[in-house]
């Protein structure tokens, strides 16, 4: 699995008191934070910062503690770089983001969106849960009731499976 997260958009969601003086400092703990997520979950991550009003010339990548960084250029936003990161990626990704325009753009390349908040939740509670409780949630997720009248939606399914999956 491959998460694209919006950067700025998962700090100001609430992992911690984001500092508009510190943006670095926020980003570093970012990037620690999901350092430790990724360790857990083997999974590639690959974060987007905006660089849009201050950024450099050119889109900057960068690779630290085992997470893709992606700063766009100056004059591009993040949300921009998603919806390209998507286009070429397809359906082998998730996108976690808040962000309406991104997530009906994600949406309708058939990709699954993850809100920021659900994503926190879910990565508090795998960092949190030992193993043996997870095996027991995952059998619980299982189970569902059957007919076409209970089907749930295309959309609705994709972002479960990718749930299942954090």
């Amino acid at each position: 699995m491959h998460l694209i997260i919006d950067g700025y958009n998962l700090i100001h969601a609430g992992l911690f008191q984001a500092d508009m003086a510190d943006l670095e400092l926020d980003r570093r703990r970012l990037i620690d934070y999901l350092s430790a997520y990724q360790r857990q979950k083997s999974c590639r991550i690959t974060i987007v910062f905006d660089g849009w009003k201050e950024g450099w010339l050119t889109e900057q990548k960068e690779r630290q503690k085992g997470i893709d960084l992606v700063f766009s250029k100056r004059g591009e936003k993040a949300d921009e770089v998603i919806k390209r990161m998507v286009r070429e990626k397809g359906a082998g990704v998730v996108v976690v983001t808040s962000d309406r325009e991104i997530s009906r753009f994600a949406e309708r390349m058939s990709v699954p969106v993850i809100p920021s908040e659900q994503f926190l939740v879910r990565a508090e509670r795998a960092a949190s849960m030992p193993e043996k409780e997870k095996a027991f949630e995952d059998k619980e997720e299982g189970q569902r009731k059957k007919g076409p009248s209970k089907r749930l939606s295309k959309k609705v399914r994709r972002a479960r499976m990718a749930l299942k999956k954090l």
